[in-house]
């Protein structure tokens, strides 16, 4: 049947052809038009743990990568020495304020003796009064930061969140301003996209996003929350001289530049455990229907 086998031959053909076309369409729209990326990073604030005051850690009541509540303790300096600072300064105040009570008495006692102590002099006692009253307000300023020390000697969660990379140990030294813990704030996850400049024309603020991330098959829902407004450009770095590098390029061949945007997470399933820096394929924009927004959903999940 050599017609039959003809017949076959030019179906078979026009199959392969059709899906050929239909492939390149595909592969052009997800490619070329489809405001998408495979470079997604999970981000997220990081609260860099640092002393007011310096002493040694004499408890650390967390472990590593354990969750704390906001207002939780996260390490103790040891107490003695701000606690003796406070009987110090309260021992100051003390003296202040006997020294304010015997100088009032003597200013009061030279304002009855009009006719005896001069003018002069009682100016002198009363400017006397006025010295001590603000070594007084000095004195009880300097109580209150002692005090105050000795709060901030307890160092608390200021988030909800993870402790991370747990290094400290009971016996170091903190310094005041050194970060000594690191907690991850677990309310502030989001995904970086870095989108070619050649497909921006398709991301607006707003805009409908899935986040397809690389350990887990669940497609998270969330939506365009900013856009970068700018990104480094080397070629304006100057030179030794003042003078602007500017690097080379191909002219018939040049890359897009990645402009990062910013997509909130709306929700985040119990069984996905996000962490800061995990890979994320990112699409923006109305979900594709049909055969073929099915074809494209896998393209870009796979190739």
């Amino acid at each position: 049947m050599p017609f039959l086998r003809t017949l076959i031959r030019v179906v078979l053909t026009l199959v392969v052809v059709s899906l050929a076309i239909v492939l390149g369409i595909t592969l052009w729209n997800v490619y070329m038009i489809s405001p998408w990326t495979r470079d997604g990073r999970v981000r997220v604030y990081v609260v860099d743990m640092a002393p007011e005051v310096s002493g040694t850690v004499v408890q650390i009541p967390v472990v590593d990568n354990q969750y704390v509540h906001k207002g939780d303790p996260l390490f103790v300096l040891d107490p003695v020495r701000f606690r003796l600072a406070i009987r110090e300064a309260q021992a100051r105040l003390d003296g202040a304020l006997e020294d304010l009570k015997l100088k009032r008495n003597d200013a009061k006692r030279r304002m009855g003796l009009g006719g005896i102590v001069s003018a002069e002099e009682q100016e002198v006692f009363n400017s006397s009064v006025a010295t001590q009253i603000a070594a007084v307000d000095a004195a009880r300023a300097a109580l209150d930061v002692a005090k105050l020390n000795l709060q901030r000697s307890i160092l608390y969660s200021p988030v909800n969140g993870y402790v991370t990379n747990l290094n400290l140990r009971v016996g170091d030294f903190a310094s005041t301003g050194q970060a000594r813990m690191a907690v991850i704030d677990a309310d502030s996850f989001w995904v970086y996209g870095y989108f070619e400049e050649t497909k921006m024309w398709g991301v607006h603020v707003g805009d409908e996003a899935r986040v397809k991330l690389m350990g887990y098959k669940p497609i998270l829902m969330g939506h365009v929350a900013s856009i970068a407004r700018g990104i480094n450009d080397t070629n304006g770095a100057p030179d030794k001289l003042g003078l602007q590098d500017v690097n080379p390029i191909f002219t018939w061949v040049r890359l897009a530049q990645r402009i990062p945007v910013r997509i909130h997470l709306d929700h985040v399933p119990d069984s996905i455990t996000l962490a800061a820096g995990m890979t994320a394929t990112v699409s923006v924009g109305p979900e594709p229907r049909g055969r073929r927004g099915k074809l494209t959903t896998w393209l870009q999940d796979h190739l």
